[in-house]
């Protein structure tokens, strides 16, 4: 089957991507909305400017949005638009997306999806976040974190390729702090380079 990947260039799509090829699907596109503001509850803000290298260093089409406004409705009809120029452009079937915990997101994806005719996966659903992290780092993902926006994230963080010994130091605050070691809820930003 050939799937689009929502894809930001963060860790979650990056390995959203990773699992759609180890399970056999063909890639027809990355697929990148371009939120105007960091305020987007659907879409990830930071470094979607650089999915184009991404794309280029692996040899695949990119199909881009603007998201033109703010808000739910505005973020809907971008990701409509956008998914129906992947069925378009690349023959789309399907559509994978990066969401681990927000029923918001994923809701959301799969009803336009659905909308359109296409298959929704979602390879991370609710998977355990610190064993996710680690596999990551495990697996070789090189995660730089972009920015940290929460009460007990090192901020020395910021700027960095996580290592095995950075996961675990979150895992660990994690749990101390009470955010999501997998940076779900906006803990963290992150772009794999």
């Amino acid at each position: 089957m050939r799937v689009c990947i929502l894809y930001t260039g963060g860790k979650d799509s990056c390995y959203s991507l990773h699992w759609a090829v180890l399970h056999g699907f063909e890639i027809g596109c990355l697929v990148t909305l371009e939120p105007s503001s960091w305020e987007s509850l659907l879409f990830h803000y930071p470094g979607t400017k650089l999915t184009k290298l991404h794309a280029r260093a692996l040899g695949l089409k990119l199909v881009t949005e603007r998201v033109n406004g703010v808000g739910e409705e505005a973020e809907l009809e971008a990701l409509k638009n956008v998914l129906r120029k992947a069925i378009n452009v690349c023959g789309c079937e399907g559509v994978v997306s990066g969401a681990l915990l927000s029923d918001y997101q994923r809701l959301r994806f799969a009803t336009v999806a659905e909308e359109l005719g296409l298959r929704s996966y979602t390879p991370l659903w609710r998977i355990d976040q610190a064993e996710y992290m680690r596999n990551l780092v495990r697996e070789g993902f090189k995660i730089l974190v972009l920015s940290v926006s929460a009460y007990g994230v090192p901020e020395d963080l910021v700027g960095k390729v996580l290592d095995s010994s950075d996961v675990e130091k979150v895992i660990q605050l994690a749990r101390v702090y009470g955010f999501n070691p997998a940076f779900e809820g906006g803990e963290a930003e992150t772009f794999v380079v």
